[in-house]
């Protein structure tokens, strides 16, 4: 049979109804005797006569519904086995093909197999009070289309296989009073028409995430009476619709912040009879429509701020039998977010005083119950602010009746509330049980002040971590009961905090003379201080009469800031992404910020290139440029202190040429420049070589500006050729070269080669004769020589005469910048005022060489815009050839000075810069490798001859002169002599 039972000890009896208008089936049961039955059938048989005899029109109809009710237990139903198609209902179930309701409850059915209902229409199936333990898939696949209720209570199901219900128009599901203590994910999918579902007592402990997914039109849960210890959103999840909620009389303990997220449509929510301590801001945040709310008989002793502030729409809200007591006296307005509130129940909450702000908000508030709470006092207006108040509960004998509660027995007698108060006074002992009603205005005064009063408030501290804290609370009252004390750190009680206590009596004045009143003192230590122990701390001192909360003192524990991750030296190519990391820890948590070069100007800000990343503590420079070198610091700051942390960022390039490198072609004797301004970072080092082979450096090769410069003083033919410039760093070699041609001057080369062919063609043919001719050559040049001499003595005497005393420093040496002056012939010469660098020997420096030493440097043009030449011989000091010119000195004279103006008659000898150069600033480029701004020495009248220097070469020139001439008349008279000998 489809229906498997229990066996019985006699063989079970079918009665089977053949009448179409049958409308009870009675099937008994086996264990009763003969005459039970005949009366069954003869019930049975009366009914359906009724039936035919009363409803005529019935006999017509051709669908008849029919009820099939099994009233008695232990009953068993055989259903005959089915021989036409699948789903098909045998012909014995012809009479019930209109079937829409089955009653087989308080039976022994231990299981239910697949295909064991046919097709019948079926609305209702009632399975109740059975011994139900298995459901094999698809059992119910038959009644699919029609079945909308279906009731399993009190069966001995203890697992629901997923998937189980496809009932797709259920709408009512049962399964109460079995075993099931787990229900897994997607356990009901497929019941998407269900609205209601029981599971009461079935000793659930856990809900699986989905548990309920896919009930989406679910508005009733009823999971009261099981053992469920938390809310969560888990297995909330799915249930859009939900309007009820029953959770009452589990374990429920904790409701997590989000639990609410998928029941924003929830109206009624029952957490009655649970283990709930705590109701945290965020237990309720999303239920902004509900409209009743039952937490009555829990632990509840502390309702943080704000709460209720997201049940804008609740009527009703249960809270009675917790401990809330504290949250009334001390709280400011608990309840004020409640602006809809019809009802609240506070009965049995221990409350003792009800302040002026307890219930500030509850304007719409119409039924209050304060019953079973020994309430000593009540603040004046109280209850002013509920303005609705149609009915207030309170029972109470342990009233402080002086003059703070005078105004308490009139208001409640004008508003017509003495049926449902009941108040006497318990203090002061001539009041003690009377009631509030029968003392006199009169009889209300205030004596004394029994209740504690706080007479020094905890301070607000800040403290480093490790430290130790002292918060001092003290409190006073004329009443000796005993007192009892109670630290609060954001509301709750510190259980185990050392704590020490200690009561003096003091005397205090008053309108009715000297009264003792006892000071009590309660200190609070909080040895090494964490992070943890910041908060808000409050004392309560209570005794009989009530008790009394001090402010709330914050505690800030505070440590400086320390880093964890510290920014390091970054090298870096161009172009790249740089990355520098920075983090701290520290109470409270330091801020993160960063400079580089000790300002806040960062060049890759401006360009958009910059990104500071929180979240991941992480400092990105996209596309690195040279400008992004520098120092980064990174400072880590809070309320303690500050620190920082500093790397640098290096940007690596490969070396490269800033100029062209440009081939130099220089006139013999001239002084050759040679540029290679290099590039890179770091910054490359220079090589020379000269034709692919090392560099023969010369006293007349100087190198300057790191070796960026080649100066090649007094150019000769071999020093022609190809100079290639190397420059090299971490990344890389770079290489140029640069051709420097040497040609020959015909005004100065000329004349010396014509001179020394001359003297070699005449040189072969000395003799007797030629010794004559020698020595009248020689006695001429010797009278042209001490004519000459005679001549400038004269010109100096005569400038004196014109001239000012000025002293003159000769030098000879000065130590120089690296770097080499700007202002460099375009054609590779020197001009106007240069300074050239030869190694020390110690080879680390170079020592600056005199302009003196190597011959006077000329303007490139003169007034014409021509150059004419002018050779000089730098070591001899004798001029091969000029022209009319001027001559501008760079440095203090030298003793070559004087040969030099020796031959130069007609030429004008200046110093300092010339008159076009001297008034004007420098260009950017010349700024650059130049020592403008350097002191120089410059003309008295800048049109005098020799200006002040005519007085410092009198004296050389003038013992120049005298010594040519004594050797002049010296080489006569050998001359001579020999000449006569010869």
């Amino acid at each position: 049979p489809p229906f498997s039972a229990a066996p019985l000890p006699t063989a079970p009896r079918l009665i089977r109804a053949s009448s179409s208008n049958s409308r009870v089936l009675f099937l008994p049961s086996c264990a009763l005797d003969n005459i039970f039955v005949c009366v069954c059938v003869c019930v049975w048989t009366w009914t359906c006569l009724h039936t035919w005899k009363h409803n005529p029109g019935v006999r017509r109809q051709s669908n008849t519904r029919y009820f099939c009710h099994l009233l008695e237990r232990r009953c068993l139903l055989f259903l005959e086995q089915t021989t036409g198609s699948p789903g098909s209902p045998p012909s014995s179930w012809g009479p019930f093909l209109a079937l829409e309701t089955l009653d087989l409850s308080n039976n022994i059915i231990v299981e239910i197999k697949a295909s064991s209902f046919p097709a019948l229409p079926l609305k209702n199936l009632f399975l109740n009070n059975n011994r139900i333990s298995s459901l094999e898939t698809g059992c119910f696949t038959n009644l699919s289309s029609s079945l909308q209720v279906l009731r399993l209570n009190r069966n001995r199901l203890s697992s629901i296989p997923a998937k189980l219900f496809q009932l797709p128009n259920l709408h009512h599901l049962e399964l109460s009073r079995n075993r099931v203590r787990r229900v897994e994910g997607l356990t009901f999918h497929g019941l998407h028409a269900l609205r209601s579902l029981k599971m009461q007592r079935n000793g659930l402990n856990r809900l699986m995430d989905g548990a309920f997914w896919g009930l989406s039109n679910m508005e009733v849960l009823q999971l009261d009476y099981n053992n469920l210890t938390e809310v969560s959103k888990g297995w909330l999840y799915g249930l859009l619709t939900l309007q009820q909620l029953h959770l009452g009389h589990n374990a429920i303990s904790r409701i997590q912040p989000d639990a609410w997220e998928f029941c924003q449509k929830l109206g009624e929510l029952d957490l009655s009879f649970n283990h709930l301590s705590r109701l945290e801001e965020s237990s309720f945040v999303g239920l902004s429509v509900l409209d009743e709310l039952q937490i009555g008989n829990n632990r509840v002793s502390f309702i943080a701020d704000g709460a209720f502030r997201g049940l804008s729409n609740l009527q009703m809200l249960d809270l009675q039998n917790n401990e809330i007591s504290w949250t009334i006296e001390d709280m400011n307005g608990p309840f004020s977010a409640l602006g809809r509130l019809r009802k609240l129940l506070l009965h049995g909450n221990q409350i003792r005083s009800v302040t002026k702000k307890s219930f500030s908000g509850l304007e719409a508030l119409q039924h209050l119950d304060l019953s079973n709470n020994a309430i000593m006092s009540i603040q004046a207006n109280a209850f002013s602010q509920m303005k609705s108040l149609q009915e207030l509960r309170m029972n109470t004998s342990s009233l402080l009746c002086d003059c703070q509660l005078k105004w308490l027995p009139v208001w409640v007698a004008e508003q017509t509330f003495l049926p449902c108060v009941n108040a006497s006074c318990a203090h002061p002992q001539m009041l003690k049980g009377r009631s509030l009603f029968a003392v006199s205005q009169e009889e209300f005064v205030c004596d004394d002040f029994p209740k504690p009063q706080i007479t020094v408030q905890p301070e607000t501290q800040s403290a480093l971590k490790g430290t130790n804290v002292t918060f001092v609370c003290s409190a006073a009252s004329s009443s000796d009961s005993p007192m009892t004390f109670a630290w609060k750190k954001d509301n709750e009680v510190l259980n185990d905090a050392e704590i020490h206590n200690q009561a003096h009596l003091r005397v205090q004045g008053g309108t009715g003379g000297e009264t003792e009143v006892t000071e009590y003192t309660t200190t609070l230590e909080l040895r090494n201080v964490e992070f943890s122990s910041e908060g808000k701390y409050q004392c309560v001192i209570s005794n009989h009469f009530g008790s009394s909360y001090s402010t709330k003192a914050r505690l800030t524990v505070n440590m400086l800031p320390s880093f964890t991750k510290m920014p390091m030296d970054l090298s870096i190519r161009a172009g790249a992404t740089a990355r520098l990391e920075c983090a701290a820890v520290g109470h409270p948590l330091p801020q993160i910020a960063w400079q580089k070069d000790g300002g806040t100007d960062f060049p890759a800000a401006r360009e958009r290139r910059m990104h500071v990343m929180p979240e991941d503590d992480v400092f990105f420079i996209v596309g690195v440029k040279t400008e992004d070198i520098g120092v980064y610091s990174c400072t880590a700051q809070n309320t303690a202190g500050a620190i920082s942390a500093n790397a640098t960022l290096t940007v690596l390039e490969t070396p490269s040429f800033l100029r062209l490198l440009v081939d130099r072609t220089v006139a013999n004797g001239e002084t050759a420049v040679l540029q290679c301004i290099a590039g890179g970072s770091p910054p490359p080092r220079l090589n020379w070589t000269k034709d692919d082979s090392p560099l023969v450096v010369t006293e007349r090769h100087f190198f300057a500006a790191a070796n960026q410069l080649l100066i090649i003083v007094d150019a000769a033919e071999a020093d022609a050729g190809k100079y290639t410039c190397e420059m090299s760093n971490a990344l890389g070699t770079e290489r140029g070269d640069i051709r420097l041609a040497v040609m020959p001057n015909p005004n100065c080369d000329s004349g010396v080669q014509g001179g020394m062919g001359a003297g070699m063609v005449s040189g072969p043919g000395l003799n007797g004769d030629g010794w004559t001719t020698v020595g009248i050559v020689i006695i001429a040049v010797v009278c042209c020589v001490v004519g000459t001499s005679l001549v400038w003595v004269v010109i100096i005497y005569h400038t004196r005469r014109c001239s000012e005393d000025c002293s003159v420093t000769n030098t000879d040496e000065t130590n120089l910048p690296t770097d080499i002056p700007s202002y460099l012939s375009s054609q590779g010469t020197l001009a106007d005022r240069q300074e050239g660098y030869v190694p020390s020997e110690s080879g680390s420096s170079h020592q600056y060489m005199s302009s003196s030493i190597s011959g006077f440097y000329l303007p490139p043009k003169d007034m014409n815009g021509k150059t004419p030449p002018v050779c000089i011989d730098s070591y001899s000091c004798s001029l091969t050839n000029s022209k009319m010119r001027d001559y501008f000195l760079s440095e203090h004279l030298d003793l070559c000075s004087s040969s030099v103006l020796m031959q130069l008659p007609n030429a004008s000898l200046h110093l300092g810069l010339p008159p076009q150069q001297s008034e004007r600033r420098p260009s950017g480029e010349e700024v650059g490798g130049s020592d403008y701004g350097k002191p120089h020495e410059g003309l008295s009248p800048p049109n005098t001859f020799m200006g002040e220097s005519a007085v410092h070469l009198y004296f050389p020139i003038s013992i120049c002169t005298l010594v040519r001439l004594v050797v002049a008349s010296f080489l006569c008279r050998n001359l001579w002599e020999g000449s006569l000998e010869a």
